[in-house]
């Protein structure tokens, strides 16, 4: 059992997933830049602003972290599953996330960012 209360868990989980999400919009962009597209500038001004978006979410993350006194460090990864450390309050906890169950909250973040943020 968990000694992490659910809305501070929902803070390290972001924490873990944001800088998944900026390496994915970082290979996006350098894709773009050497891409043949006609009128690239407009894909990437998106992906630039979506950037900026998430690195100032990452920013404010960690800093409620710090306030918090709350860590998430990526303990290990296999094939299946990787392993994430959380610490909260001196607090130590193990938790194993299927890949990808991760693969698809990185993406859910992503639509968010590109289009619904803007709902």
């Amino acid at each position: 059992m968990t000694r992490i209360p659910e809305k501070d868990r929902d803070i390290l989980e972001k924490a873990m997933y944001l800088p998944m999400l900026l390496t994915i919009l970082e290979r996006d962009r350098m894709v773009f830049e050497k891409g043949g597209f006609k009128l690239k500038e407009p894909y990437l001004q998106l992906l630039e602003e979506t950037i900026k978006a998430v690195q100032r979410d990452l920013k404010d993350t960690k800093s409620v972290m710090r306030k918090g006194q709350m860590r998430v460090e990526q303990v290990a990864k296999d094939e299946d599953f990787t392993m994430f450390l959380f610490i909260y309050k001196g607090f130590e906890e193990r938790h194993n996330y299927f890949n990808p169950r991760i693969r698809n909250k990185v993406q859910e973040l992503l639509g968010h960012y590109l289009f619904r943020r803007f709902l």
